[in-house]
């Protein structure tokens, strides 16, 4: 679903993402790990079209993906840090910002998605100044999802909630994925990629480092592989 093939990004004179190549099936989940500063972010801009890269090809349902903007339609996106307004409902946010991208959402509609990603009835009409993370991130997954898209960009999913929170955005996800959508997302959370995805890259330093297939390494081995990756970019190391 999701192919990008030798991608470089260039800031100035520095390169920060160095001929990255990976590729996301439909239906899977990717989990793309790395320390601060790595090019996990940097990554997903360029999908949204937020980064011009200096080369390379990318293309979603062998489709390239030329200008990332025009494209947007194809693309869910969650953000770490979902910005709604506080003093809107859950319901209201998740009408207007659907309104802003194109699409008539009834209050029925509204009612089915945030039930849907998990958000209780009983917050539907509450205030968004009176949510959690947790909340917050279901309200912004809705929003993501109102309409078809055939690929899911996720930064830091969990980052920031507790335990059962963080369960049940997995289960959101990985219910996406089944439902036929390719999902890319970028994480610390280690335990919750070896849980969640179908296969795993290590950035270090805008270079794709490893790659496995979930099945095939345990938690421990990839606590070891990214303890790695973090003692290299700690002493610099490209």
């Amino acid at each position: 679903m999701l192919d990008i093939s030798d991608l470089v990004v260039r800031r100035g004179r520095r390169t920060v993402i160095h001929h990255l190549s990976l590729a996301v099936p439909k239906g899977k989940v990717y989990a793309l790990l790395g320390g601060n500063g790595a090019g996990k972010t940097t990554t997903l801009d360029v999908l949204l079209g937020l980064v011009t890269p200096a080369s390379g090809v990318i293309t979603l349902d062998d489709m390239p993906l030329q200008d990332r903007r025009a494209d947007s339609g194809r693309i869910a996106y969650l953000p770490e840090i979902v910005a709604l307004y506080p003093y809107l409902t859950g319901i209201e946010n998740l009408r207007y910002f659907c309104a802003v991208g194109g699409i008539d959402l009834s209050r029925e509609q509204a009612v089915g998605l945030l039930s849907a990603n998990g958000l209780h009835p009983e917050a539907h009409g509450v205030r968004v100044a009176q949510y959690s993370k947790g909340m917050r991130q279901k309200v912004g997954l809705a929003i993501a999802l109102a309409r078809p898209a055939a690929l899911l960009l996720l930064d830091e999913p969990t980052s920031g909630l507790d335990p059962g929170a963080a369960d049940e955005m997995a289960q959101r996800v990985r219910r996406a994925a089944d439902g036929g959508m390719a999902v890319l997302m970028t994480t610390h959370d280690l335990l919750n990629a070896k849980q969640l995805a179908d296969r795993i890259g290590i950035l270090r330093g805008g270079v794709l480092v490893a790659e496995f297939d979930v099945g095939t390494i345990g938690i421990e081995d990839l606590f070891r592989a990214y303890r790695a990756c973090m003692r290299d970019c700690v002493e610099g190391q490209p």
